[in-house]
C-alpha cells in the first residue's frame, strides 16, 4: 500500500513538472510571437533594431520603481507589471498601417502627413481591440491596447490622440511615454543624431510636469543608471 502511495505521488509530481514545462514553452512561444510582431512595426522606421527590447526593459524598471510609491503600489502589482512588460513591445504596432511615404520620409512632415502619423495610436488600439473581440477578454490585450493608444499623451494635456490631462492618462501609457522618449533621444534616426544619456536625462528632467507625470520622472531619475545599462546592453 505504501509503495502504491509513493508511486502515485511520484506520478503526480511528474505530471505537474510536465505541465509546468509545457506552460513555459507556451509562454516562450507567445513572447516570441509578440516580439516578432512588434519588430515588424519598428523595423519599418527605426535604424536601431533593439528599440523594442530596450523600451520593454525601461518600462519594467520604471514600473518596479513606482511600485514603491504609495500612489502606484495598489495598481502596479507583480502580475500587472509582468503583463505591462509583455505588452510594451506592441506600443507602436499601429505603424504597420502608416504609408511608407510618411513613415520613411527623411524631411519634416507636413500638417496632413503629421495628422496621419498620429493615427498610428488609433490603428494600434483598433487592431488590439479587434483581437480581443475575436478571442475574448484578456487583461494582456487590454493593457496592450491602453499602451498603444495612450503612450503619446502628455501630462499637460497637449498630447494625442485625445489630449488627456494628467491623471486621465492611464498609468501604463504614462510609463511607456517616458520609456519611448528616452530611447528616441539616445537613438540615431535618419532625421537626427543621437544624444548622450546625460543629455537625455536632462531633457526628461526639464519635461517634469509638462510632458511627463512628475512622479514617473522622479522614479526615472532614481534609476537612470539602470536605463544606461540597458542602452549599452542592447545598443
Amino acid at each position: 500500500m505504501n509503495d502504491r502511495i509513493i508511486e502515485l505521488i511520484t506520478e503526480d509530481r511528474q505530471l505537474e513538472a510536465l505541465v509546468q514545462e509545457r506552460t513555459r514553452e507556451l509562454n516562450h512561444s507567445l513572447d516570441m510571437a509578440i516580439y516578432c510582431m512588434a519588430s515588424l512595426a519598428e523595423t519599418r522606421d527605426t535604424e536601431t533594431g533593439y528599440h523594442v527590447r530596450r523600451t520593454q526593459e525601461y518600462v519594467k524598471i520604471l514600473a518596479e520603481k513606482l511600485q514603491e510609491h504609495a500612489d502606484f503600489s495598489e495598481y502596479l502589482t507583480a502580475r500587472r507589471i509582468e503583463l505591462i512588460y509583455k505588452a510594451a513591445p506592441l506600443h507602436d504596432i499601429g505603424k504597420v498601417a502608416i504609408p511608407d511615404r510618411i513613415l520613411l520620409k527623411q524631411g519634416p512632415l507636413n500638417r496632413t502627413e503629421w495628422e496621419e502619423m498620429k493615427r498610428h495610436t488609433i490603428y494600434g488600439r483598433d487592431a488590439l481591440d479587434h483581437a480581443e473581440r475575436e478571442f475574448g477578454p484578456s487583461e494582456f490585450l487590454q493593457l496592450a491596447r491602453i499602451i498603444a493608444y495612450s503612450h503619446h499623451e502628455r501630462w499637460d494635456g497637449k498630447g494625442y490622440p485625445e489630449a488627456q490631462l494628467s491623471k486621465e492618462i492611464p498609468i501604463p501609457g504614462r510609463i511607456m511615454a517616458l520609456a519611448d522618449v528616452y530611447d528616441a533621444l539616445i537613438s540615431k534616426k535618419v532625421y537626427k543624431s543621437a544624444c548622450s544619456h546625460q543629455d537625455a536625462v536632462e531633457k526628461i528632467r526639464a519635461e517634469r510636469g509638462t510632458h511627463f507625470d512628475p512622479r514617473i520622472v522622479d522614479a526615472f531619475l532614481a534609476c537612470e543608471g539602470m536605463f544606461l545599462e540597458v542602452a549599452h546592453r542592447y545598443g
